[in-house]
């Protein structure tokens, strides 16, 4: 492998949080993956087989109901990790009995802004949780943040206004990108927010009468984050604190990150039709 450097800017923070000896364990199983926009990680109830550590990418991670309705019940970005249930036992998904070797993924995983990350095999992962109760202390900080995240969302979900939620998902996904462009469509925000795209096409034409934002096609252009941020409701707050204790509680060891060159980047892919088999990870080709 190549010795190219990372630099900071570019670290995930919960890799840079790993004690430098568990760190040289954990290097050697990464791969340095392209996550485009759209593919899918994992799926609610099927075998998790990778964990992701996002970079530059964004995940949203996704609640399906049985009439197919979706909500967005959190977002990973270079704070994280996909595929947390890797390392916190296994179970069959329809009535948690064990089933070892076996861990589901309780939600879905969808790149919504492309980028890079790195991929290991959840096994291992597991295996380093197991191994070594720095790595394990790391994870479950992380993991109990993560879930404040979720229970926020759904709070904010049941209580706040359309216009208050769109401004927060906004905000949320501001705060895991470096620019203000936000290249999705108010449909596919609808479908993660949970409501109707009229809702979410109403709310925006309001923020962008306010100069808050720009819309276009496919793209929203944030012009004055101040004025977003007065238009959300307490829980943009409440998950960046919860995240930014998280950060100030991590002990970042070790030198930059370090073995893979960003050159080489193996794809993720969706799986697709008549190529892999159904409810299965992401495969690369």
């Amino acid at each position: 492998m190549s010795t190219s450097s990372i630099s900071h800017r570019e670290k995930n923070q919960l890799l840079a949080a790993m004690p430098f000896d568990d760190w040289r364990h954990i290097e050697s199983h990464l791969e340095w993956v392209e996550m485009p926009a759209g593919a899918t990680l994992q799926e609610a109830g099927c075998s998790l087989r990778h964990v992701y550590f996002p970079v530059t990418a964004a995940v949203s991670l996704i609640s399906t109901m049985l009439d197919g309705a979706t909500v967005e019940v959190a977002v990973v970005g270079s704070e994280g990790m996909v595929g947390v249930d890797a390392f916190m036992g296994s179970s069959n998904a329809n009535n948690g009995t064990p089933a070892t070797g076996t861990v589901m993924a309780q939600n879905s995983a969808v790149v919504v802004r492309g980028g890079h990350g790195y991929r290991m095999r959840a096994q291992s992962i597991a295996h380093h949780a197991k191994r070594s109760e720095p790595v394990m202390h790391q994870l479950l900080n992380y993991t109990r943040t993560l879930f404040q995240h979720m229970s926020q969302t759904s709070a904010c979900n049941r209580h706040h206004s359309i216009d208050q939620q769109l401004a927060r998902w906004m905000l949320v996904h501001l705060d895991r990108q470096a620019d203000n462009e936000l290249h999705i469509t108010q449909e596919r925000i609808a479908g993660l927010l949970g409501v109707r795209r009229e809702g979410v096409t109403v709310a925006a034409l309001r923020l962008q009468k306010a100069g808050v934002i720009r819309n276009g096609r496919g793209q929203i252009s944030v012009l004055d984050r101040a004025s977003l941020k007065a238009h959300s409701c307490e829980c943009h707050d409440v998950i960046r604190s919860a995240y930014d204790r998280l950060k100030n509680d991590a002990v970042l060891q070790g030198p930059p990150l370090q073995g893979i060159a960003f050159d080489q980047a193996i794809q993720v892919r969706s799986p697709g039709r008549g190529g892999s088999p159904p409810c299965a990870d992401s495969s690369m080709h």
